[in-house]
């Protein structure tokens, strides 16, 4: 895993994503703390592999005592990285899409990567990255199938099933201030060139990761499905959060140019 080895310095605290929600970055890839209640909170994706360490810690000084669950967007290795440690560490559930099931049971590894798509040093590096599957046993949970996530342990929030990078994606929307947990469903930085711009590049919308996309037209239609909500915040899991006024707006300009393109490549 030297093609994505990392030392403290690239884990950046993200102390303000939204009210009650704050989040890490770990070199290219975001994960997010979501409070509820006095002292309880859940934690959204997991990670790189070799993260633990980094995200105890970031556990332990923001709120001072375990999740209650881990929820994953996805099963990629830089999403699940560590979930197996911490939720046997912790003693809590992960919740995932059953979709996702075969790659977080031991079971299947996800397909060959397209290496080269989209260009960039992410891509061509692809073939090293691992593709699973990780074996979380009887902690996996299924995600609930309904507006409100409580039982996950996100009161308030929405599931949004969003394939298309991969088979059984989620995303997660909270109405009451518009906010987009995204994962991998589209991201605020060039995916394919994480290293070079996950650091310094503005906030801007692009696909998902289009070496390890399974189904890029369907993952098209799912951007749409996100952009009809509305949105006023992005927290996607590569990338730096985007709000204000226009962020609708520009994730519908968005959502509706990558389907174009989505069709014209298929």
């Amino acid at each position: 895993m030297t093609a994505v080895s990392f030392s403290e310095e690239n884990v950046v605290p993200l102390p303000y994503v939204a009210d009650n929600v704050l989040g890490l970055r770990i070199l290219f890839v975001n994960v997010f703390g979501v409070i509820h209640g006095s002292r309880a909170w859940t934690l959204i994706d997991a990670g790189l592999p070799f993260s633990t360490s980094y995200i105890r810690k970031w556990a332990h000084e923001r709120f001072g005592t375990p999740p209650q669950s881990i929820v994953l967007t996805h099963g990629h290795f830089d999403h699940v990285g560590a979930a197996q440690e911490l939720s046997d560490e912790w003693q809590v559930p992960v919740y995932a899409h059953p979709l996702e099931f075969p790659y977080l049971r031991g079971e299947q590894s996800y397909p060959a990567p397209h290496i080269g798509a989209g260009g960039g040093l992410m891509s061509w590096l692809s073939p090293l990255y691992p593709r699973g599957p990780i074996n979380l046993g009887s902690r996996l949970r299924a995600l609930p199938d309904a507006d409100d996530a409580a039982e996950a342990g996100l009161p308030g929030w929405q599931v949004m099933f969003t394939p298309g990078h991969t088979p059984g994606h989620v995303s997660f929307f909270r109405p009451a201030d518009r906010l987009l947990l995204a994962g991998d469903a589209f991201c605020t930085t060039k995916p394919e060139s994480f290293f070079e711009a996950a650091l310094l590049q503005d906030p801007e919308l692009h696909g998902p990761p289009a070496y390890f996309t399974w189904n890029p037209e369907i993952a098209a239609g799912s951007i749409l499905g996100l952009a009809a909500l509305q949105p006023d915040i992005l927290a996607p899991g590569h990338g730096r959060p985007l709000a204000g006024e226009a962020v609708a707006a520009k994730m519908m300009t968005f959502a509706e140019q990558f389907a174009i393109s989505s069709e014209s490549a298929a």
